[in-house]
């Protein structure tokens, strides 16, 4: 299915006719569950990208209104849902724009500053009450949920790079991360903490989006990025911020490695992360 300017200005002014005549243009960095498109200088067009990501469209709607209110930085504020049309089959969203620039190692100022930042921001997220819903499961990819669900896929890909990583050093590192079970109540998660989708402003975290795999339960998935863009000092200010015990953070590095054997073993990235992982630079 092609998801372009084209077929946006088509839903938008079968649907929300009062926006019509607002140009259309795609964002500058893109994802792949969604696409997402200006819709003049103040909204945003967020479509799921497969069917597989539908789920995330209600979600936000119902969710995110319920969450802005407790966080320290904006998220994004939505302002209408789209049904199916124009071609295309799937209920989609208009969000409220959010500035920024995308997270990265030359638009981040400071990587501790920015750590503890994000830290402040899963705090708060993760202190949100909603009763336990809405609860991890297939909406969210299984994030907030045992990492049970990716044993046979981990396993597979440790099989598959045996020669290229140190696959006894793997298994030893996801039997770890199996056997730190989850002890608290269930908290609210992000799911898919990463710098894509992460927003800064003069250097400092401005705002947090993408809350499609988000839900209810074990947050150890959003621990992934300490070993996928912070420093060594900016992950031990990370930790020593979210006051992570050691099972947490093992099941963080659990989460980072099913990753990162998957991606690699898929061939769509190099084995840099997996050796950060199980190499030399093996991290705490």
């Amino acid at each position: 299915m092609i998801i372009d300017v084209a077929l946006v200005r088509r839903l938008v002014a079968e649907q929300f006719p009062h926006w019509a005549d607002l140009p259309v243009r795609p964002v500058a960095v893109g994802g792949n569950d969604n696409r997402t498109f200006h819709l003049g200088d103040a909204m945003s067009v967020r479509l799921p990208s497969a069917e597989g990501y539908v789920a995330g469209v209600e979600k936000e709607q119902r969710w995110l209104p319920v969450l802005a209110p407790h966080l320290p930085v904006p998220i994004p504020a939505p302002l209408a849902q789209g049904r199916p049309g124009a071609g295309y089959p799937w209920p989609w969203s208009v969000n409220r724009w959010l500035d920024g620039t995308t997270a990265a190692h030359d638009t981040v100022a400071d990587q501790t500053e920015f750590a503890v930042d994000l830290a402040g921001f899963l705090t708060a997220l993760q202190g949100v009450d909603t009763g336990g819903e809405p609860a991890a499961g297939r909406h969210s990819f299984w994030r907030g949920a045992t990492l049970a669900h990716y044993d046979d896929e981990t396993r597979k890909a440790i099989a598959a790079l045996d020669g290229r990583i140190d696959a006894a050093a793997a298994t030893a590192e996801w039997d770890a991360a199996l056997g730190a079970h989850w002890q608290g109540n269930p908290v609210w998660f992000h799911g898919d903490v990463a710098a894509g989708n992460i927003l800064v402003r003069d250097g400092r975290l401005a705002a947090v989006i993408d809350f499609g795999t988000s839900g209810v339960g074990d947050p150890a998935c959003d621990l992934v990025i300490a070993w996928t863009f912070l420093d060594a000092p900016a992950r031990d200010a990370f930790r020593k911020a979210l006051n992570v015990d050691d099972a947490t953070w093992q099941r963080g590095r659990g989460w980072a490695l099913w990753k990162a054997l998957i991606t690699f073993d898929s061939g769509k990235d190099s084995p840099r992360q997996v050796e950060t992982l199980l190499g030399g630079t093996r991290l705490r």
